[in-house]
């Protein structure tokens, strides 16, 4: 094979094996800068059909002799995009050519006929055209390659979508699967519930914790409603309604099974929105926990009993003590009675023993805040300071004690000798956390705003309160401790040193109040004891503190009157004896059915003094409201030492009715009718 440098797509094959032709062909081509290859003969002219060539040219005699199988092969085998074009040199004849000439022609398609003898021009002009034929055609094969390349990735790409569809579907039944399994396991059902259609889809479970032994066909709010107990529906549907506006239901209520079993149940949940902000759908978990709640029941009534247990341990412990010393003491007088000096000696022990269980008993209605209260509206930085001097004599001389009280803080309604008791317990405790060192308590004073989260768990509401601490340098509070800190009897000092119920007074002192308390310790830095009180909304009162001095004893005119009401016989006994020492008239009644007879009457009644717990229906508050209203001004004086039931309208000790508490000594009944009659006479 004679050839030039042939490229891809742009050479030109040359079959013309008799004469010149090929030579000056060749010669031609190659001065107008096309590639040529020349073959020697048919066979050579095929291959090179098979390579890289654009167009050929060919005399019509060298076809004849070309295999025409195989030139029909390759034309057959040719790609869609492809038809090769050929340009073929016939000689001149004056008749038809012959049938072989004809179907080689036919065979080959896409041919251009030059009849010889041909001018240069028109040689260049069809090899030309040929070459321009030739390139659309392979930019048609790029198209369709691209094209071809295209649904190819399209296809890949499709296959591989499909496959991790596939993938993730089975991913998600999986994790489905697994989720439905826990939630099952946990004994939870979920709920997924449409707010526009108000219906739900279910798990098993769900339907099942409602007594369903198979799912049901449809599920809404109003089936939900349905099963609650009529006591706790508004409480349902408030529930909802908050969780359509804040997004989130957290819900616990009684359900009514289909069994007719009565179960708790917990239902929690979160919104969704649409675009325009409005709700449209709430999915979450419901969970029976009526086990649970018996469980946590049980295990406060056990704690419950633990605490009764420890607390009249306490008790008992505390008042033998004390009743050791009066019991002892009263023997001891009723054997030798001649003996005055003697018989003084053991009465003066017998009371400050029975004025020491008498504060006992103050501290253990402080801690079940059944105690006695007089709240006034107060600046607690007013009574701190009066206060300082007895502080600083418990803190003892070898510890400093210093105030930092806010000069602006807002006012609290408490009892002040309530206040004060607190507030010397925290100092006193704070005294003794320091005798391994430090020597410095802070009372401080200031106001604070707590927001929902400071306030979580405490049984108040947020907003404005006044925190009065002490804080002290001490050794600091155990874990183990804290824990069990506000317990009553429960203390860490020596027997001798402490009863454990100071804690306990100034917790349900606290409470009363509308309160907490809070603590801050840290080990071998310190403790602050924080009392939070809420802020009142009037202003702070002159009202005395603890004391308000000393008053004459008084003793009753000719014809005073008192219409004494008490249950108690020994105690009606001596008040009987006492009021009558004073020189008072007494009437006796034993309930307040009796005493409104009196009070029905027409004989002279100047002071109602009447207990406030008393059988019959009617308590001494309501006994005196009532004989106010038979006898209008009838001046009224109660005692109790206990408050059954602050909420329900048993609170005493309002402007109008004055309360003494008990036991009180003769001088304290009298000072208290001087006050409640006046005053005036001695």
């Amino acid at each position: 094979m004679t050839s030039a440098s042939v490229h891809d797509g742009e050479g030109v094959l040359i079959l013309a094996p008799r004469g010149r032709d090929a030579v000056v062909i060749a010669q031609l081509l190659d001065k107008a800068g096309i590639s040529v290859t020349v073959c020697a003969d048919g066979a050579e002219w095929l291959d090179g059909l098979r390579t890289s060539a654009a167009t050929s040219i060919v005399t019509e005699e060298a076809l004849l002799d070309v295999d025409a199988a195989s030139l029909n092969a390759w034309v057959s085998s040719q790609p869609p995009w492809s038809d090769f074009p050929f340009i073929m040199l016939a000689t001149r004849q004056a008749g038809r050519r012959t049938a072989q000439a004809a179907a080689m022609i036919e065979r080959l398609g896409n041919v251009v006929l030059l009849e010889r003898p041909i001018n240069a021009e028109t040689l260049l002009s069809a090899v030309a055209s040929a070459l321009r034929v030739r390139r659309r055609q392979y930019q048609a094969r790029h198209h369709i390659q691209e094209r071809e390349d295209s649904q190819e990735r399209l296809r890949i790409a499709n296959e591989t979508l499909e496959r991790r569809v596939e993938e993730r579907t089975r991913e998600v039944e999986a994790a489905r699967e697994t989720l439905a399994f826990a939630l099952d396991s946990a004994g939870m059902g979920s709920w997924d519930l449409d707010l526009v259609s108000d219906t739900a889809r279910r798990s098993r479970r769900h339907d099942a914790i409602f007594g369903y032994d198979a799912p049901i066909s449809s599920w809404g709010r109003a089936e939900f409603l349905a099963h609650a107990v009529p006591e706790d529906r508004p409480m349902v549907e408030a529930a909802f309604a908050k969780a359509v506006e804040t997004g989130t239901l957290d819900l616990e209520c009684r359900m009514s099974r289909t069994d007719g079993a009565i179960r708790w149940i917990a239902a929690k949940g979160k919104a969704e929105y649409g675009d325009d902000g409005s709700p449209v759908r709430m999915a979450g978990i419901v969970v029976d926990r009526t086990d649970q709640r018996n469980t946590e029941e049980a295990l406060r009534q056990a704690q419950k009993m633990e605490a009764i247990g420890q607390l009249t341990g306490g008790v008992a412990h505390d008042f033998n003590n004390l009743l050791t010393v009066i019991v002892g003491g009263l023997d001891m007088m009723l054997r030798k009675p001649a003996n005055t000096e003697r018989v003084v000696r053991l009465a003066e022990a017998a009371m400050n023993a029975a004025r020491r269980g008498e504060q006992l008993t103050q501290q253990l209605l402080a801690f079940s805040r059944r105690q006695m209260l007089r709240p006034q509206t107060i600046n607690p930085n007013r009574l701190l300071s009066e206060f300082k001097p007895l502080a600083e004599r418990a803190a003892g001389g070898a510890v400093e004690l210093s105030l930092d009280l806010d000069p602006i803080i807002d006012p609290i309604r408490i009892d002040p000798a309530q206040f004060e008791a607190a507030v010397l317990n925290l100092v006193v405790n704070a005294r003794d956390a320091m005798e391994g060192g430090g020597s410095r308590i802070v009372v401080r004073s200031r106001n604070v705003h707590l927001d929902t989260a400071a306030v979580a768990d405490r049984g108040v509401p947020p907003g404005a309160y006044v925190e009065v601490a002490v804080i002290d340098q001490g050794s600091g509070i155990t874990p183990e401790t804290m824990a069990r800190v506000f317990e009553p009897f429960f203390t860490t000092k020596e027997v001798g040193k402490g009863t454990g119920l100071g804690l306990s007074q100034v917790y349900g002192f606290t409470r009363s109040a509308g309160g907490f308390v809070g603590i801050k310790t840290e080990l071998g830095v310190g403790t602050t004891f924080r009392l939070l009180f809420p802020r009142s909304a009037e202003p702070a009162g002159e009202e005395a503190g603890a004391g308000s001095g000393s008053l004459p004893l008084r003793r009753a005119t000719e014809g005073d009157t008192v219409l004494l009401v008490e249950d108690d016989e020994q105690v009606l006994g001596m008040a009987v004896e006492s009021l009558e020492e004073l020189h008072y008239r007494v009437v006796v009644a034993r309930n307040a059915a009796e005493a409104l007879v009196h009070l029905q009457g027409v004989e002279r009644i100047d002071i109602l003094f009447s207990d406030v717990m008393m059988p019959g229906g009617m308590n001494g508050s309501q006994l005196a409201i009532e004989a106010q209203r038979l006898r209008p001004g009838l001046k009224v004086l109660l005692t109790s030492g206990y408050v059954a039931n602050l909420e329900e309208g048993q609170v005493i000790g309002r402007g109008d009715l004055p309360v003494l508490n008990k036991p009180y000594r003769r001088d304290e009944l009298a000072k208290s009718l001087r006050l409640v009659l006046g005053g005036k006479r001695t």
